[in-house]
């Protein structure tokens, strides 16, 4: 798409590198997979809306939590082009009961690790649920 003049599409890729504290390179990472949306002026630079920053915290926070890139942008997918606060705590329930799967899977391989079975056995799942 061309960002016309008027359009809301304003932050250039350094823009929103340095509002959301990342490498342009990252922002263009998070671009390419659907993390965020970028529109393209006539000379074929990105230009994102303000809420490509906000995306990119969160998305930052979902990796903390460990998920890909690809869960990530599956995540925000459906989201409108400025979440409502609504939205947001919709993704925010998502990833606190991801993390709390995810805690509980390591508090089981952390419990497994400290029984006494072999390594190799853990591996295999014969103390793991």
């Amino acid at each position: 798409m061309t960002v016309k003049p008027d359009a809301p599409m304003t932050l250039t890729v350094g823009d929103v590198a340095a509002r959301s504290r990342v490498a342009p390179s990252a922002v263009r990472f998070y671009a390419n997979h659907g993390v965020i949306s970028a529109g393209r002026t006539t000379g074929n630079q990105r230009r994102f809306e303000a809420s490509a920053v906000c995306r990119i915290e969160v998305a930052r926070v979902a990796q903390r939590v460990g998920l890909t890139v690809r869960e990530i942008a599956a995540l925000f997918d459906g989201l409108s082009a400025d979440p409502t606060p609504e939205e947001w705590g919709q993704v925010a329930h998502r990833l606190v009961s991801e993390a709390e799967e995810r805690l509980a899977d390591l508090r089981t391989h952390l419990a497994a690790l400290g029984s006494g079975t072999r390594l190799c056995d853990i591996g295999r799942g014969h103390a793991i649920r």
